[in-house]
């Protein structure tokens, strides 16, 4: 046991009775062994895998069964995982609601899988959206919201929002993907544009109470999307001015980081600290170079040099800067 050296140096230290090193030496052998976290990647896993196998195997059987068999099997499956998930569903609630069966969350998502399945085949066999490929897009979008807010399904809402992210993208740069250029300034404002209202959505979600606990997904995403476009776009210049890029950049990690230290997130934190730092390191960097002197250039080494430093010592004080080290101390 692990714990063992921890409580004999306490005990020898007087500063536990030998009644209270057994009660937890005995809790310690006792307590039940989560295995929460593992079944849900099992359970993910073989959703993947499923679908995944689903796919070769008509793929390769394609000619023996036709098209029409396969619409009619992966149809029925869609529906079938459809009609589980709504047997089993709770009534509906702004707040979290417990669900009732685990295996209604996972079918729930396997249909929606099926859903893309049937559409993306429907759409390839017989040309169903014709060239109306954003219409495509929106159909799952709005089908993976409603789902996601009835069910409350926070898997369903993140699929619901990349299709929502593709739908946007492809309405305004509709042969973006056909020429290859995945990154113009229209798709960059198109991002930071959808990245800032899942951030406000989020913000409403939180403040309202309204579905709050999906918070945490529209601020991930839209976070990341709204600075990911905007540090991609600072970096290729695709969009003027650049100081007031680098300050959205800036403005949108330092909301990041507050909101990180507010909910004791990691990953806000993390996210808020990185494109914080590079927005502002690039920053500095084109304006030292825009003086061209010699002396702030050779500054400049020393800056980097600080800021590892400060790297270092963020990530060895994360803990505390989340305030999650109270929290396992039950302070």
């Amino acid at each position: 046991m692990r714990t063992a050296p921890f409580i004999a140096e306490l005990r020898n230290r007087g500063l536990l009775t030998p009644e209270q090193a057994v009660a937890i030496e005995t809790d310690e052998q006792t307590r039940p062994f989560s295995l929460h976290y593992e079944v849900r990647t099992l359970l993910y896993l073989g959703i993947t895998l499923l679908s995944g196998g689903l796919g070769v195997l008509i793929y390769e059987h394609l000619d023996e069964l036709g098209h029409g068999v396969v619409v009619a099997v992966v149809a029925l499956l869609m529906a079938a995982c459809f009609a589980y998930a709504a047997r089993h569903r709770q009534p509906f609630s702004w707040g979290l609601v417990a669900g009732s069966s685990l295996l209604a969350d996972y079918l729930l998502l396997l249909g929606c899988l099926l859903f893309l399945v049937l559409e993306g085949y429907l759409q390839a066999q017989y040309t169903l959206f014709g060239t109306r490929y954003g219409l495509a897009l929106a159909l799952p979008a709005g089908l993976f919201f409603y789902l996601a807010y009835r069910f409350d399904h926070r898997g369903v809402l993140s699929m619901a929002i990349t299709a929502l992210a593709a739908w946007v993208g492809l309405s305004v740069e509709p042969l973006a993907v056909f020429k290859n250029e995945f990154l113009t300034g229209s798709v960059s404002r198109a991002a930071i544009t959808l990245g800032a209202l899942l951030l406000l959505v989020g913000w409403l979600s939180e403040t309202r109470r309204r579905k709050a606990h999906f918070a945490y997904t529209y601020l991930l995403l839209g976070g990341n999307l709204l600075l990911g476009a905007a540090t991609a776009a600072m970096f290729t210049e695709v969009l003027q001015p650049l100081p007031l890029l680098v300050l959205l950049i800036l403005a949108v990690s330092a909301g990041l980081f507050w909101y990180g230290r507010r909910a004791h997130s990691h990953v806000f934190l993390l996210l808020g600290a990185a494109y914080g730092y590079v927005a502002f390191t690039y920053g500095l960097v084109r304006l030292l170079s825009a003086t061209g002197l010699d002396i702030v250039l050779a500054l400049g080494l020393y800056y980097f040099i600080g800021s590892t430093v400060a790297a270092v010592w963020f990530l060895t004080h994360l803990k505390r800067l989340a305030g999650t080290d109270a929290h396992e101390q039950g302070l």
